[in-house]
Formats: C-alpha cells, sequence, structure tokens
C-alpha cells in the first residue's frame, strides 16, 4: 500500500518583519573627569578583572591626556541621557615605551553591556580616528589583550594590524597585543 501525503494545509500569509528601533545615539566630548567617564572607567575596570583575574588596566592615566588637541574622550549618550559607551585618544611621541613620533593611543573602548550590539563601538572609535587625523596624529595604536576577542575581532575588521613592535605600559605581558592603523 504506497500512501502519499499530500500539503493540504492554507499557506501562512508572511508577516511583516518588525526590527526595533534603535535608539538616537549622541556622541559628546567629556573629559576623562566626568563623572559618567569615571563610573564608565570604574566599570570596564571590573570587567578586565574578571576577565583577567587581576587589579584591572594599570596603565597611568591622567585626565590631561585626553584634552584637545593632544586627546579627546567621548561618551556615547542614548535619548534619556544614559551613558551608554565610551573612549578616547591621547598624544604619544616617541618614548621608552615604543610608541613612535605622532601616534595617537586608543584607551578606555567599553560598551556598556546593555549596550552591545548597536553598533557604538565602531561609530566611537571611527569618531576617534578622524579626530586624531585631524589633531595632525599619523598613526592609531593600542593595547588589548588575548581574553578580549571581541575588541580584537572590532579593530582587526577596522583595518588594524599587529603592530611590529609591542609599546606601552603592557608591552613585555604575554596576554598583551599591540595594533596599529595609518591614519
Amino acid at each position: 500500500m504506497n500512501i502519499q501525503a499530500r500539503d493540504t494545509a492554507a499557506p501562512i500569509p508572511a508577516q511583516p518583519r518588525t526590527t526595533p528601533t534603535p535608539p538616537r545615539i549622541e556622541l559628546r566630548t567629556v573629559t576623562f573627569a566626568h563623572p559618567d567617564a569615571v563610573r564608565l572607567n570604574d566599570r570596564v575596570q571590573l570587567e578586565y578583572a574578571e576577565r583577567y583575574g587581576d587589579d584591572g588596566d594599570l596603565t597611568p592615566l591622567d585626565p590631561t591626556m585626553f584634552e584637545p588637541p593632544r586627546g579627546l574622550y567621548l561618551i556615547a549618550y542614548d535619548d534619556n541621557g544614559t551613558a551608554l559607551a565610551t573612549g578616547g585618544w591621547r598624544g604619544m611621541d616617541r618614548n621608552e615605551e615604543n610608541y613612535q613620533d605622532g601616534d595617537a593611543e586608543l584607551k578606555r573602548m567599553y560598551v556598556t553591556p546593555e549596550a552591545r550590539g548597536l553598533g557604538l563601538a565602531r561609530r566611537i572609535l571611527a569618531a576617534l580616528e578622524a579626530d586624531a587625523k585631524a589633531a595632525g596624529r599619523t598613526r592609531m595604536v593600542l593595547e588589548t589583550g588575548t581574553k578580549q576577542p571581541e575588541a580584537i575581532a572590532l579593530y582587526t575588521s577596522s583595518g588594524y594590524t599587529p603592530a611590529e613592535e609591542k609599546f606601552g605600559y603592557y608591552r613585555f605581558d604575554n596576554l598583551s597585543r599591540c595594533y596599529a592603523k595609518l591614519l
């Protein structure tokens, strides 16, 4: 006995796809000492400590390092005034930590967990690169670590390549990865 099943169900009409409207984001220039910058820095330090099992990033930073024209610090805010992401650059020149003349170093790139996936890191990165270039910097550099694969993926997909020579505070650390991009 050969019985063939026939599809007798009526076709289901296609439902229109709804995409959530992304929040309107405003990038604001602030100081590294701004209360929101301090709060977000505390959050990223906790994340570093969890990932690496240590006290976080111990690179000495002074708020004046991020003041124009030798630097810039940005925070991304949503419509409600909630600080969601941060990042900055500071001008560096040839020194004993292997920086080169004309370097702009990315620091404290961070997106809060609730805002990840909205493209904020790319948006901040592009704004920082444009500002550093306008300030006469010729190369953007950054140091990240092997336990931050999301950061490595962001930077390599944005044109960063491993630096020829490691630089910065963690240049001798085996977990450290240094990247660079000509501006």
